[in-house]
Parts: structure tokens; sequence; C-alpha cells
């Protein structure tokens, strides 16, 4: 099975990785030499134009996209309308906004060639061995390709969500839901560091993750962060919003149902952009293990 993976950014690269070691036929695409360097240093070819990229198979291509959500995705959709061919399959792996997915389907839909929007998560670490996946799209083009989803993905880690749209909707929802909770784990460190008694944050989240009700991934990132600096004195609160939580409010608000803690974290991302403290440090950090997400430093 041939596999072409558009955008070797840090989940991109991963990804491409993860489906290399399962024994795909794997190539990607991206205009980053280093990008280009890295994927020939795993033996990946890998190319800079959209054109070289698909005329590259031989075979029946299957294209995955990891590119940011926006008109960079969609500008190259656009384009894969013209070169692929009728049996061709798309997979937009992006952050993508769930109503963009249902468009562009009938679009490709229109030329006989599938596309499955793919909501991924589980940051660097799941892109390069244990995904978890988020799918929708035609059920017969996902059966298909099941196997190759079952494969990339940790024990469990993917669904067939439904019709077109329906993976980027849980993907987004997803997003939201972790807006809140980092912004919880956030705002309770903040109240242990400025207690007064002189806590060490590292042996606080290795006690609350080994079995309190709040244990879980995001608090073994906190204690990884936190060994490495014990107050985060080279983070600064400032953390950016990449757009899921404002589409999973805005989904909320078209359904009238009440999401005020996502709203609220979401804000306070906003806010963050004005003012620095704890728990929003403690956010970046969170987000920095396990998306490599960039970091604003003092």
């Amino acid at each position: 099975m041939e596999i072409g993976i558009i955008g070797l950014g840090k989940m991109g690269m991963n990804l491409a990785l993860n489906l290399k070691d399962h024994q795909y036929n794997i190539r990607g695409m991206d205009i980053s030499t280093k990008a280009l360097a890295e994927a020939e240093l795993h033996g990946i070819p890998a190319f800079t134009s959209l054109p070289e990229f698909i005329q590259s198979y031989s075979s029946k291509r299957i294209v995955w996209s990891m590119l940011p959500a926006g008109e960079l995705t969609e500008s190259t959709l656009q384009e894969l309308l013209v070169l692929l061919n009728p049996g061709d399959i798309v997979i937009e792996g992006g952050n993508s906004n769930y109503k963009d997915s249902i468009r562009r389907a009938k679009a490709f839909k229109e030329k006989d060639i599938a596309y499955l929007d793919c909501g991924t998560s589980g940051g660097i670490s799941g892109a390069r061995n244990d995904a978890c996946l988020m799918i929708g799209g035609d059920k017969e083009v996902f059966d298909s390709v099941e196997n190759l989803f079952k494969d990339i993905a940790v024990e469990d880690g993917y669904l067939y969500a439904g019709p077109s749209g329906s993976g980027h909707f849980l993907k987004m929802v997803h997003n939201g839901i972790e807006y809140g909770m980092m912004q919880a784990i956030g705002e309770g460190f903040q109240l242990v560091e400025e207690s007064g008694f002189n806590f060490d944050l590292e042996k606080v989240a290795r006690v609350w993750n080994h079995g309190s009700v709040i244990r879980g991934w995001l608090m073994e990132i906190a204690e990884e962060q936190f060994s490495k600096e014990p107050h985060l004195e080279t983070y600064k609160g400032v953390v950016a919003s990449s757009g899921e939580a404002k589409w999973t409010v805005e989904a909320a608000l078209e359904l009238n149902i009440p999401v005020p803690t996502i709203a609220l974290s979401l804000f306070m991302r906003n806010l963050s952009q004005e003012e620095d403290n704890f728990s929003l440090k403690v956010v970046s950090a969170l987000r920095n293990g396990f998306g490599g997400h960039d970091i604003v430093q003092k």
C-alpha cells in the first residue's frame, strides 16, 4: 500500500515513521529543507513539488495531509482535486473545522475521489507509536483502509465516527475538553505554588498520578516538566489558542448547550496574551510536553 504524507512537521514526520515501521510504502512532501533532510535520513523519499509527489506513486494513491488547518490545507486540497485520479483516497488529518470537511468531502466525491476526515490525537509520541484516531467519511472507504488505522493506533485507539465531518467534530470537542482539563490543572498548581507550604511540585504531580482521581497523562507531563524546572522559571504564561476550542464553543451555542468550563478556558488563553500567571505557565508547559508546542520564554 503506497501512502504519502503531506506536511512533515512534528506530527507528520512521526506519523510517517510510524507507518514505515509497519512496512507501508511511504513518501513525503514538504517545502522545508530541514524536513526533507530528516526524511532522507530515515529512508523516506520526499518531494517539494506536489505534482512530483503525486507522480511518484506507481499504483492507487493514499494521500494523508498533516498540514495546519486553514488556507494552507485548503489550497493543497484544491490542488489535489486536480492532480488525483478517481479511486484515490485523501485522508485529512489536520485540525480542520468539521464544516470544511463536509464541504470538501462533497467536492472530492464529485471527482470520484474518496475523502476521510481524521481527527488525530496523542501528541508527538502518539503519532510516532500509538495514535488515537477519529475517522469520518464513507464507511466503505473506511473499511478498505481500516487496517491502516489499526496498525498505527494504540489498542482500541481508532474509531469510525460516521459520515464526513464527524471525525473532525469529535477531535474538535476532544480539544475543547483538553483546554478545560489543562486549565484546571494549571489553576490547581497555582494554588499549590502560592500556598506558602513550599511544596515540591514534581512530587505533588507524582503522588496525584498514582491512584488519585485526577491521575493521567497530563499529570505525567506535569511531573516531567516540574522535574526539569521546579517552578517553570523560563516559561512565560502566554498560551496560544489554535482554534478548536473556539469552534467547540460556537457549536455549543448553535446547539444551545452550555459549556462554561471550555468557554472559560478559551477566554483564559485569550487573557494570557495580556498577563502572565503561574496557572498559564503550567498549561504552556503541558502543551509543550505532549505536543511539542512552542513556548514563550522570558
